[in-house]
């Protein structure tokens, strides 16, 4: 499928979508406690974008249990809130948000610490936070999408660390997931990777970045959670931006 060229009135809807995302974000931010199960922030970041006039994108979605994202520790991502998982000192946690807001989605997720981490889970959530920002400032008129897979492998590697191969980001805008197809480490063989980026063009970069292999397990359980497959520690951050004539814009940026 071609990659979709978006309008000035999709980037100001996109901009009201992203906000609120970052908003639900900050909103759930003194809730990540010791003894807080994952279920308690699931409920609390849903009735908060219900109350704004939007809906949680991953509820339902393909038969996704949720309202959002938790994943915890050695998850990668698509974990499910439950009840019975509770945050314990030293913890680190995913929560991704998705909303749909006047038919139009920000999407967007962030590190958050339980207690205190040791050095290494810090290190890790600072070197993804680096990786996606670099994958971002890559991303501009007349790079690839190759530049901004180089900027977040090469990154991670200074660190010892890798990056995940089986999820990338997306397309987004009045569709959850479309093109482009946005991987985050440089895949030689492939030609889609030389796509060069236009003004309009409106997609995620969400690197996750693993502690140890970049290989991962999806639960055969639950057919979501997709774990390290050496059980060590995983990190992620997202963004939604869109391609402009001078660089780019964060939709999701941070609205404290």
């Amino acid at each position: 499928m071609p990659i979709k060229i978006h309008k000035e009135d999709d980037f100001i809807s996109m901009r009201k979508a992203g906000n609120l995302a970052s908003k639900v974000l900050n909103h759930i931010t003194p809730f990540v406690q010791i003894g807080v199960s994952t279920e308690d922030l699931n409920t609390i970041c849903h009735n908060f974008i219900v109350e704004n006039g939007a809906i949680p994108a991953p509820l339902n979605y393909r038969g996704f249990p949720k309202s959002i994202c938790t994943s915890v520790n050695h998850v990668i991502c698509h974990g499910i809130p439950t009840k019975d998982k509770i945050l314990k000192d030293g913890d680190i946690i995913n929560i991704d948000i998705t909303v749909i807001l006047n038919g139009y989605y920000g999407d967007t997720s962030r590190m958050f610490y339980v207690g205190k981490p040791k050095q290494n889970a810090i290190r890790l959530c600072e070197v993804a936070f680096e990786c996606m920002m670099l994958g971002i400032e890559a991303a501009k008129p007349k790079n690839t999408l190759r530049d901004i897979a180089i900027a977040i492998e090469t990154h991670a590697r200074k660190f010892g660390f890798s990056v995940v191969k089986d999820f990338s980001g997306h397309g987004i805008c009045r569709i959850f997931h479309e093109e482009p197809h946005i991987l985050h480490y440089n895949e030689k063989s492939s030609n889609y990777q030389d796509t060069i980026l236009q003004p309009g063009m409106i997609f995620t970069i969400e690197p996750m970045i693993n502690e140890g292999t970049w290989h991962s397990v999806v639960s055969k359980v639950d057919g979501w959670t997709a774990t390290t497959k050496d059980k060590k520690l995983s990190a992620q951050w997202e963004h939604t931006i869109g391609i402009t004539a001078s660089g780019n814009e964060i939709f999701t940026q941070d609205t404290k």
